[in-house]
């Protein structure tokens, strides 16, 4: 953290106590100063052609109906803001503050009016000016010197994402949702990115990274620095993102904004039923999708989507409840032909949910099968701010190297945390740097270890096979009229049989001498996938032996006898 960078987060997130206190809850925090921080960096980024803009738009709007591309580029610009006020003008009249900030807002651009529109800030502004404090707040803020020759981009990224890290951990109860622990992204981008070095390095690259639940911004930005810190720092890295939240769409895209990337590329809407990236393909898509989240209010049209043999989720749809594997569909749909890489953060439903036959054991069948799952690692549990479920990444690409082709790596991941001193909610444990560079090298070795395992894609799948036995009345079998007997419902039965075990020997072994009238029925054979981390990492541990236990009552015993002859005495 550079020494601007501390003073400036630290002076701004004291306005929250020194303003906000009493006044907003402390989730309620970001809602106002988040805003504010964009408009203060905006002002200062149009200071220098503040009068410009003046006199260009009272020119021109008289004669045209829309003056905006004649302003950009005179000024040179993405935005502007024709109102005579801002942060540090509206300070010249007290009185008539609120009238003038709605002017001063309504301003800007209109790519920047949708930001602000997005941001909702109607009600906190109504309260702080009722409560007399808007006036308060936009003197703060205009002592603020966020010019771009004193605070570059990267800089005025690191204040929002800690600006952001901090209103996020206080309203931990719902941040989960939009807020993904920069630990956790760490993890993930190294991961991604480990795998795919060479595509990176070079003179002239240009690559592309989008996000379909992209929150706050968290993974596009963290994923972009990973790039140029640790591979090429000439790299043109180009930031595509969507998401639902509408207050949270603004967080993004402000930040986009005011780090000098280009907002239009962040877009607000469902992925699954308003998919604003249709046709594109990406170099590399990441995301934290919701856990668990029911996807019924958009059901119809996913389900029309699933009926084209050329839709996103034609192979399946996982049931109702849950609609994590649907946005992996959504992003193998955007791969690009010549190769990407996927990085995903998942609950544990999608590794086993759904029995064969089911959309959730179809797409999993649909993915291995097709070769482009590569690894999935298991996290440790309580590393959310609103969950203390345990988290898994699933990397996956349609460009394995060499050594990978036709196999799945797990690591068990699990282990790798230390506990936090103070708690976050549901956030208890965080993964250190030093973890993460760990977890990646287990990995990049791609080797068998206590933590890696490494399985043929096959080994995921089984067969169910549907097990018969005859229906017996009054002590004879009951028969068809071909004479084959009639099955019994009630005894039906089923055995998943691993992919590459044959059928009929694994039947003759295994069940017949168990049920000696039994058939299968094999026209109903379904293939099925599922992924169990606790059977492939399940560690015995020996019983202990009778002496031990013994032994070990004695000493209890011995120690309870010393507590009550204290207790006595």
């Amino acid at each position: 953290m550079s020494e601007k960078h501390s003073e400036l987060s630290s002076f701004i997130w004291s306005v929250c106590d020194d303003l906000l206190r009493g006044l907003f809850k402390g989730h309620e925090y970001g809602d106002v100063i988040l805003p504010f921080v964009v408009l203060r960096r905006l002002d200062c980024v149009l200071e220098n052609s503040k009068d410009k803009v003046i006199e260009l738009y009272e020119n021109y709007s008289k004669k045209i109906d829309d003056p905006t591309p004649i302003i950009l580029n005179e000024i040179g610009l993405s935005f502007f803001n024709h109102s005579k006020y801002d942060l540090h003008r509206l300070r010249q009249d007290h009185l008539n503050i609120s009238l003038n900030f709605t002017n001063y807002l309504n301003g800007y651009s209109q790519n920047v009016r949708e930001i602000i529109e997005n941001f909702q800030l109607d009600k906190p502004i109504e309260k702080l000016n009722k409560n007399g404090k808007l006036y308060q707040l936009v003197e703060t803020f205009s002592s603020i010197d966020l010019h771009p020759n004193v605070v570059d981009n990267h800089t005025m990224g690191l204040i929002f994402e800690e600006l952001l890290r901090r209103f996020s951990e206080m309203s931990n109860e719902t941040s989960g949702e939009h807020y993904t622990p920069r630990d956790e992204i760490r993890l993930l981008v190294s991961l991604v990115f480990s795998g795919s070095k060479e595509d990176l390095q070079g003179e002239g690259k240009v690559r592309s990274l989008f996000d379909c639940c992209s929150g706050t911004g968290g993974i596009l930005t963290i994923g972009k620095n990973w790039i140029l810190e640790n591979i090429n720092p000439n790299i043109e890295i180009n930031l595509y993102g969507q998401e639902l939240n509408p207050q949270t769409y603004s967080v993004c895209k402000s930040d986009m904004l005011i780090t000098g990337e280009n907002p239009n590329n962040i877009r607000l809407g469902s992925s699954l039923s308003n998919d604003h990236f249709q046709g594109m393909k990406f170099d590399y898509l990441m995301s934290n999708v919701p856990f668990g989240v029911s996807w019924k209010g958009e059901q119809d049209f996913i389900e029309n989507e699933s009926k084209n043999p050329n839709g996103r989720f034609f192979v399946g749809t996982p049931r109702s409840s849950d609609g994590s594997l649907l946005f992996l569909q959504n992003m193998i749909s955007k791969m690009e032909p010549t190769g990407s890489r996927i990085g995903v953060i998942f609950n544990g439903s999608p590794l086993f949910t759904g029995d064969s036959g089911s959309g959730e054991s179809n797409i999993r069948k649909w993915i291995i099968e097709n070769d482009w799952l590569e690894c999935v690692v298991q996290l440790p549990d309580q590393l959310f701010f609103n969950t203390g479920i345990t988290t898994y990444i699933w990397i996956v690409t349609n460009n394995k190297k060499k050594e990978r082709k036709g196999k799945v790596q797990l690591i068990d991941g699990s282990d790798f945390y230390k506990p936090m001193k103070k708690s976050l909610g549901n956030k208890r444990k965080f993964i250190t740097d030093e973890m993460v560079g760990e977890l990646t090298k287990l990995y990049e070795d791609f080797k068998e270890t206590k933590h890696s395992k490494i399985y043929p894609n096959e080994y995921f799948g089984y067969t169910k096979v549907i097990i018969e036995q005859p229906l017996v009345k009054d002590g004879k079998v009951e028969t068809d009229k071909q004479g084959k007997p009639k099955p019994d419902g009630s005894l039906r039965d089923t055995e998943r049989i691993p992919l590459g075990v044959d059928v009929d020997e694994y039947f003759e072994k295994e069940v017949k001498p168990h049920l000696p009238n039994s058939w299968m029925d094999r026209t109903k054979d379904t293939i099925g996938y599922e992924i169990n981390f606790t059977k492939y990492f399940y560690q015995y541990t020996p019983l202990k032996s009778v002496k031990e236990l013994t032994l070990e009552l004695l000493e209890l015993e011995k120690e309870s006898d010393g507590l009550m002859n204290k207790l006595i005495g």
